[in-house]
């Protein structure tokens, strides 16, 4: 039997609870975040132009994939809410509708992602950059619902109380993956150097891989029987269907306003130079690898707070709030003196240090990391405000919310500070920094709002 989900009657137990949930959900994260550090990394030990063009056709692809990783997500309050009422017989439903939702997505964005090369170019990119991006671009899109199933998958499994199955999968992918890389990007035993197109081949093998071991566990394993996993693939249940788009596209959209942003910022960084825009990706990834920490709480957030407003327990989801919360605060405090403590450190493994063209990059990226360090705290207190809404299945007033405090603020702010006021890449960082603001101060107060309608 699947582990009971009990709800706690102590800050002390909570606290224990959200970490022993919110732990294997934060490695799920951060393993997953790693297939696309690998690639970047292998990439990067190519040429500075290598590495720029994966940090550009990563974005773009990062921003396609988010959006549908919205109906993923949508999946785990959606059964957190039925399991804290007592009903496990819509599990099976809501997995089926998303993977059907995440299939239907994956086939309607690949043309789009296929003529890339144009997106990059009418973006004022270089034109050997755009090529190379392009490349990489046209053979990762066949990893796209191989990753939308992992992720709705992970999202079955954390509200199952069952994510260290994905994390073990999830760390397979890493090393098949790394192994994949050395083989097809620098030609070993026996094959010829595939460049740009042998790294995104080595994340489609490598995420299939994972999804299919996942749907194998999710039918096998004698604890989830009971739920009928693919019992009934093939059936449509147009109520879980509406339910899971429904929740699922305020989700996607409030992750593409934030991935989006730091799209847009990529973008103007390639205006500024290939230099700055590998600086940039370096800075990026090191932040995206400790933001992976409050994204994998904030995961645990939505299952902790969906199961107790799927009680009406108004207690419970307060403690599950102010506890995921303070969690979220003390890391992110600690992430943001790793990057001042040790910027060089953390910038070298991304550079060849012997080749004094790649080493110009290390300037800028410390920089840009110095900024980074500023607006961690905002950045990851936004993340779990939005995980908590989720789990009261409050997703349409975030969204708006997100939109205006990147869109309105962020992007426009970055825009001017770098470009009229002359502050360069750190000016687009400044706006970054000031969007998540923003977002941190009226997701937190649309979060008051709504845990006290629960009291009331």
């Amino acid at each position: 039997m699947v582990a009971q989900h009990k709800l706690t009657n102590s800050w002390r137990s909570e606290a224990v609870a959200m970490m022993i949930l919110g732990l294997p959900l934060i490695l799920s994260q951060l393993a997953q975040t790693l297939i696309n550090i690998t690639n970047t990394v292998m990439l990067g030990r190519v040429g500075p132009d290598e590495l720029a063009a994966s940090v550009l056709g990563w974005q773009l692809f990062f921003v396609m994939w988010m959006f549908g990783n919205g109906f993923g997500f949508a999946v785990m309050p959606l059964i957190a809410n039925s399991l804290g009422a007592g009903d496990s017989r819509s599990v099976s439903r809501y997995v089926h509708m998303g993977l059907l939702i995440c299939l239907a997505y994956a086939v309607l964005i690949m043309p789009f992602l296929w003529f890339s090369e144009h997106i990059f170019l009418a973006l004022g990119q270089d034109d050997r950059i755009a090529k190379l991006a392009a490349e990489y671009v046209r053979m990762l899109q066949w990893s796209m619902f191989p990753q939308l199933t992992i992720i709705t998958l992970r999202s079955l499994l954390g509200a199952l109380q069952r994510p260290n199955i994905v994390v073990a999968a999830l760390i397979g992918g890493v090393a098949s993956n790394f192994f994949l890389n050395l083989v097809f990007v620098h030609g070993l035993m026996g094959v010829p150097s595939l460049g740009m197109t042998g790294s995104a081949l080595s994340t489609v093998i490598s995420t299939a891989g994972i999804a299919l071991f996942l749907i194998w566990y999710s039918v096998k394993h004698r604890s989830l029987v009971q739920y009928h996993l693919f019992s009934r693939p093939f059936i449509i249940n147009i109520e879980a269907l509406l339910e899971v788009f429904r929740l699922g596209w305020p989700i996607g959209t409030t992750i593409v306003a934030e991935v989006a942003l730091f799209t847009a910022t990529s973008f103007m960084m390639g205006w500024l130079g290939s230099i700055e825009l590998a600086a940039h990706g370096i800075a990026l990834q090191l932040s995206s690898i400790t933001f992976m920490v409050p994204l994998g709480l904030s995961a645990a957030a939505t299952v902790r707070v969906g199961w107790g407003f799927g009680k009406a327990n108004y207690t419970a989801v307060s403690r599950s709030v102010r506890v995921a919360m303070l969690i979220g605060f003390v890391v992110s405090c600690m992430s943001a003196a790793l990057f001042i403590l040790f910027p060089e450190l953390l910038i070298g493994f991304y550079l060849d240090t012997d080749d004094v063209q790649s080493m110009s990059v290390m300037p800028v990226a410390v920089g840009l990391l110095m900024v980074a360090a500023a607006f961690q705290i905002v950045d990851g207190a936004q993340v779990l405000a939005n995980g908590s809404l989720r789990g009261l299945k409050d997703t349409r007033i975030p969204m708006l919310l997100a939109l205006i405090s990147y869109w309105a603020i962020g992007v426009p702010a970055g825009y001017i500070m770098a470009f009229k006021l002359d502050a360069g890449g750190k000016g687009i960082w400044w706006g970054l920094a000031r969007g998540l603001s923003v977002a941190a101060v009226s997701l937190g107060i649309r979060l008051i709002i709504k845990v006290r309608q629960i009291k009331n």
